[in-house]
């Protein structure tokens, strides 16, 4: 008999839980292994099979399999498959904002006040971990997702975007809102290239390239039209 589809694997999977044929304990009581562990053996496990396997390819069955836990631990801890990719998202994206966030912090500390260079220190925060974290940004600009995932990734850009702004002391003015839309987009760019580098020599390399690609963006600041006031 054929392998079964991962969308078909799942289906059943969820059926069984719900008949109480999976995870069921001695006496008929529910293991659920409701442990940061187990949480987080299921997000190891995620990234390992999504990131070898894809994300329409991957079965609930493959991941619990990977982090010797059960589907019903799965679905207790993160309710599904799309919902265990996004979780793997989210904590993707906080360590991204942590990373630049500290960066930035620290050379404020350190007594800098120049835009540029705070943006750049931030910048290069965000893409030293997009090459620790290659698979996962590999995994995430693929378009192989769930449903709607592209719509959240621009929602989370935008709010990027908005965290820029307010870093470069811009305006809302809509010639602003396009600078630091120019500017985001050519970080998250870099990021995919970064990441898609053969080894650290040629992803530093293209780090500082990006970097000097927004210190020429930034050096003439935002572009107005002659008597535009905002």
């Amino acid at each position: 008999m054929g392998k079964q589809s991962p969308a078909r694997a799942d289906r059943l999977e969820a059926g069984a839980i719900e008949a109480g044929a999976i995870d069921a304990g001695a006496g008929g009581s529910w293991q659920w292994g409701s442990t940061p562990k187990t949480r987080r053996a299921l997000l190891e496990a995620a990234r390992q099979v999504f990131t070898e396997q894809g994300y329409a390819q991957t079965s609930v069955a493959d991941v619990v399999e990977r982090a010797s836990s059960s589907v019903g631990s799965l679905y207790h801890h993160f309710g599904g498959k799309s919902e265990l990719f996004l979780a793997l998202w989210h904590e993707h994206q906080r360590t991204y904002e942590e990373a630049a966030s500290k960066a930035v912090a620290r050379l404020r500390k350190a007594g800098e006040t120049d835009t540029t260079e705070l943006f750049c220190a931030g910048a290069r925060a965000f893409l030293g971990g997009s090459w620790l974290r290659r698979d996962l940004t590999l995994l995430f600009s693929s378009g192989d997702g769930p449903p709607d995932f592209e719509v959240t990734k621009r929602r989370r850009g935008s709010e990027w975007v908005a965290q820029n702004d307010i870093l470069l002391g811009l305006s809302d003015a809509p010639f602003d809102r396009l600078y630091a839309t120019m500017l985001t987009s050519l970080i998250g760019e870099g990021a995919r290239q970064v990441a898609s580098a053969p080894n650290r020599r040629q992803a530093n390399q293209v780090i500082e390239a990006m970097l000097e690609y927004a210190r020429r963006l930034l050096a003439p600041g935002p572009w107005r039209p002659e008597g535009l006031t905002t």
